[in-house]
């Protein structure tokens, strides 16, 4: 089993959401459907512009508690390493 660390976004330096999963694939879908209330609903984070693949739950949950501590502009950094052209990366996933 695989678990991810990702970050959504509303758009080319939008508002920012992290956050880790065990399904991907479901949770950018529930993203995208604002099927929970809260911050990525309200500010349109649908689009998967960032992703890491961990060994563990406990891994990918450290690490989205590190990135939510960052700074906007680690984030914006992190994310144009890799993915400079902020693609949607949700069909990559497939």
């Amino acid at each position: 089993m695989a678990f991810f660390t990702y970050i959504v976004a509303s758009g080319r330096n939008g508002a920012l959401y992290t956050g880790s999963t065990d399904d991907i694939v479901e949770r950018t879908s529930q993203h995208r459907e604002k099927v929970f209330r809260g911050f990525s609903a309200k500010y349109g984070c649908a689009v998967l512009v960032w992703y890491e693949l961990h060994p563990t739950r406990h891994d990918a949950f450290i690490r989205e508690r590190q990135i939510k501590k960052w700074n906007r502009v680690w984030k914006l950094e992190l994310i144009e390493r890799a993915n400079p052209g902020w693609r949607d990366l949700f069909n990559d996933l497939f």
